[in-house]
């Protein structure tokens, strides 16, 4: 067993052995008969992250009837649409890398990707009818939608100094906030769990998320290159506007660096001034001060659920949260 996988198992405790299961499920994606979508398929799925959110669906569905064969489905479901609109952000965005791996855009055509997107998508979509839960299914529509509005929310936005930190944290909201929510909620839901229950893993899951992007926001700034598969700054480069870049245009509105970079009109006076930006925001305050709302968000989850039984479960979400707050990738 690698370092990586000892401490995804610490991490999600009672819970770990059986994400085997959902790995499984996903395997099945590939087992298709045209021989193009498996390549394809394969290569999307090659790369195996923590597994964060399928974790979520399990550790939820501790707190009532723990069934696998419910569980397990939106689990892989919800991974499969995470890494579906990742392969069309990375369309958007014109990306060609993630994480230091060449992405499906730079390996086949736009258009070709843009369809293994769609297939995957329809194949999440599959996955979740197999819970038998209208509810659930449901619920799954409805954070697909939001993920979409928020990314569509952020592409709009880009280079756009007139937006606010109110409307940052909506964008959010929809683009990774309400995939973990749905990840909490759907498993309380499918282990059977009374309301109460279910509405506080759901805010759980909610503030999860939310700090979550608020700390990957944060790592474009300060991460390493290396861990990260991506270069210093690349979400301000495409014009992406985050929490500590929108401190920064609030704080010092006058003679500001990013407003010079976002104003460049020249490939060389972009690069001169992205790094001038970068290196303001580094200088400052505004990466402990987001990182500061990342941990308010972090108590909120853990306040969220604090009248739940303390289980194993319990101290893994706790957990959780104390991981998403110390990530570097």
């Amino acid at each position: 067993m690698t370092q990586t996988q000892t401490q995804l198992s610490t991490l999600y405790g009672p819970v770990a052995d059986d994400m085997i299961l959902v790995e499984d499920l996903l395997e099945t994606t590939k087992q298709v008969d045209l021989a193009p979508l498996k390549r394809m398929l394969d290569f999307a799925l090659q790369a195996r992250g923590k597994r964060l959110r399928p974790a979520l669906v399990l550790l939820a569905g501790c707190f009532g009837e723990y069934n696998l064969n419910k569980l397990v489905p939106l689990g892989a479901a919800i991974e499969l649409l995470h890494t579906a609109s990742l392969v069309h952000d990375d369309v958007v965005d014109g990306a060609e890398s993630r994480r230091g791996r060449p992405t499906s855009n730079a390996v086949f055509d736009n258009a070709l990707t843009v369809l293994l997107g769609d297939y995957m998508f329809a194949n999440a979509a599959e996955m979740v009818t197999r819970t038998g839960s209208l509810r659930v299914t449901r619920l799954f529509a409805l954070a697909l939608m939001k993920m979409t509005s928020g990314e569509l929310d952020q592409d709009a936005a880009a280079f756009d100094v007139g937006k606010d930190i109110h409307n940052y944290l909506g964008r959010i909201s929809g683009k990774t906030a309400a995939l973990f929510a749905n990840a909490t909620e759907g498993g309380a839901i499918l282990g059977g769990s009374d309301e109460a229950t279910v509405e506080a893993l759901r805010h759980y899951g909610f503030a999860a998320g939310m700090a979550f992007q608020i700390v990957d926001d944060v790592l474009d700034y300060t991460g390493d290159e290396e861990q990260l598969g991506k270069p210093a700054g690349s979400d301000l480069r495409e014009g992406t506007i985050t929490l500590p870049a929108l401190l920064f245009i609030e704080r010092y509105p006058r003679d500001n660096p990013i407003r010079k970079f976002l104003a460049a009109t020249t490939k060389a006076q972009r690069e001169a001034r992205l790094q001038e930006a970068l290196t303001a925001i580094r200088t400052s305050d505004v990466l402990e001060d987001s990182m500061a709302m990342a941990r308010d968000y972090v108590r909120r989850a853990n306040a969220a659920i604090a009248h739940l039984p303390e289980n194993e479960a319990h101290r893994c979400l706790r957990g959780i949260g104390e991981y998403i707050l110390a990530r570097q990738s």
